[in-house]
């Protein structure tokens, strides 16, 4: 047995010395992510002013105007070699995480973070629609699969730290820890893991401590909102019928805009250099768009745009965003989402408040609801998408009403069938990646945690009526908070966690198969 199989069966044995161990490793990920994803926010920060100055001083030059839109140009063709000498770096980085956890992909940390902070930061300074989230994301899984491998941790350990890094990033992007929690455990696991539970919070409060001492304690938006009113709860049934079918709607487009550029038969840099230079072109008509959609979100808090501004605005952001995404730049679609939300909110609440004569101080209402509302829908993640708002915003008194819209936008867009956003993004990366399975060299196995949930198939079957794979050893069946030495003939039942070591040569295959035997 290698040294490293030692370790993780001692983190089976020694419980009370892996809690403190969990609380290291995630006080070194929250620190590192923390630090990379500041770094970035601010590099993103200066390429937005940049970007804005740039248009301010070639505006009313045919002269000026024609070399920005050459140069804008040209930095697609920059992007695009990035993109070539990393692909993983493209997009928005949330699926290559996710695949990583899973085992399909063995990313190279140190070269991802460079290509997607030079990439990014580029992509924002030409106005890309895109964000710094789904970056932010990757770059603090990255960050921590670095500390990880400097300090020579088992794959259990990194693989869990990746996970937890990913966390800190969405932490230190939105200030947001609770939310970045939350998002390992709903989006990239689907399910509660104690210890990644534990090193997961310590490190997304530690990212985001890290990202106020930088930036300050303020939110990142600042609602004060009226409630709204028992009786007109009616209207919250409606609105989570629209945003159900809005995003399941913006799912297909989005899925539909990235078939149609693969179809451009043109050389990536050309196709790139095409989409830096519209964006140019949209900067100098309408800037309000550009970018992540901070400019966006000022305009809905200090002007309160009329319903007619409100729409063409929120259409223009949703083509440009679904024109940026398509591109395979480095950039997030988070933020972005959380905009179209918000405009979308304001158009409902500024219809409902016309039509019933309802407060006009509910219109930041509508609007807050409305960014939990579409990112439940098109994430199919409700519970991060509140919290997240809830982070955002500071503002409890909105939760009942939050959560009654994000419940029936997710289930309807359920419904409606189509797949979570980042599902159908690591399903896409997952076919076209050639890249190893963990490590196939090692005999190393990595310790994995699963929860047999209710009506589960395997509720009430041994251990020996079911085939678990070779590659798969269960070492702890947990009962009521109480471990159980598995055997043949333990009987399993729902909520027992299994505690299983996997082989890393068949890891993502195995992952799969264990995750279709347990869940329904």
């Amino acid at each position: 047995m290698s040294n490293k199989e030692k370790t993780t069966i001692r983190k089976l044995r020694f419980k009370k010395t892996e809690s403190i161990y969990l609380i290291i490793r995630g006080l070194e990920v929250g620190i590192a992510s923390g630090l990379i994803c500041v770094l970035y926010r601010y590099a993103l920060q200066f390429a937005e002013s940049s970007l804005m100055k740039v248009l301010d001083f070639v505006k009313g030059s045919p002269a000026k105007i024609a070399l920005w839109l050459v140069f804008a140009a040209l930095l697609g063709v920059l992007v695009s070699f990035i993109n070539k000498l990393e692909p993983d770096a493209a997009g928005s980085g949330i699926p290559q995480v996710s695949g990583e956890i899973r085992g399909y992909f063995s990313l190279n940390w140190w070269r991802v973070i460079l290509a997607k902070f030079i990439g990014g930061t580029t992509s924002v300074f030409c106005g890309l629609s895109l964000g710094r989230e789904g970056p932010s994301v990757q770059l603090g899984g990255m960050a921590a699969k670095g500390v990880a491998r400097i300090t020579k941790s088992d794959k259990t350990t990194e693989l869990r730290m990746i996970s937890c890094g990913a966390g800190a990033g969405m932490a230190a992007a939105f200030n947001a820890p609770i939310a970045g929690t939350m998002f390992v455990l709903e989006e990239l696991h689907h399910s509660f893991d104690k210890a990644l539970l534990t090193m997961g919070i310590v490190s997304a409060i530690t990212a985001d401590y890290v990202s106020k001492i930088f930036f300050g304690q303020d939110t990142i938006f600042h609602y004060d909102t009226a409630t709204l009113a028992l009786r007109n709860y009616w209207l919250l049934v409606i609105m989570g019928v629209v945003f159900g079918v809005s995003g399941a709607s913006y799912n297909i487009i989005m899925v539909k805009a990235q078939k149609l550029f693969k179809k451009i038969k043109l050389p990536n840099p050309i196709k790139l250099a095409f989409v830096f230079l519209i964006s140019g072109i949209i900067g100098l008509y309408v800037p309000q768009i550009l970018c992540g959609g901070h400019s966006m979100a000022n305009l809905l808090i200090t002007q309160r745009p009329e319903l007619k501004i409100l729409a063409v605005l929120l259409l223009a952001k949703f083509l440009f965003g679904a024109f940026s995404f398509s591109s395979g730049a480095p950039g997030g679609t988070l933020y972005p989402l959380c905009i179209l939300g918000a405009y979308l909110g304001a158009i409902f609440g500024n219809i409902a408040i016309g039509t019933l004569n309802l407060n006009e101080d509910l219109f930041e209402e509508f609007v807050i609801i409305g960014m939990a509302g579409l990112f439940a829908s098109i994430v199919r993640a409700p519970l991060t998408g509140i919290i997240l708002v809830f982070e955002l915003t500071g503002n409890m008194n909105s939760l009942l009403p939050i959560a009654t819209v994000s419940f029936i936008s997710y289930a309807i867009a359920n419904t409606i069938g189509t797949a979570p956003f980042y599902s159908i993004l690591f399903e896409k990366a997952v076919e076209k990646t050639d890249s190893p399975t963990l490590d196939t060299s090692s005999n190393e196995k990595v310790l994995q945690t699963f929860t047999i949930p209710i009506g589960s198939p395997i509720n009430e079957k041994k251990i020996a009526d079911i085939d678990w794979g070779k590659h798969c050893v269960i070492v702890s069946v947990e009962r009521n908070e109480v471990p159980i030495t598995p055997k043949g003939d333990t009987v399993l039942k729902d909520g027992d966690t299994l505690v299983m070591l996997i082989s890393q040569r068949r890891f993502s295959q195995d992952l799969k198969r264990i995750n279709e035997i347990i869940n329904i």
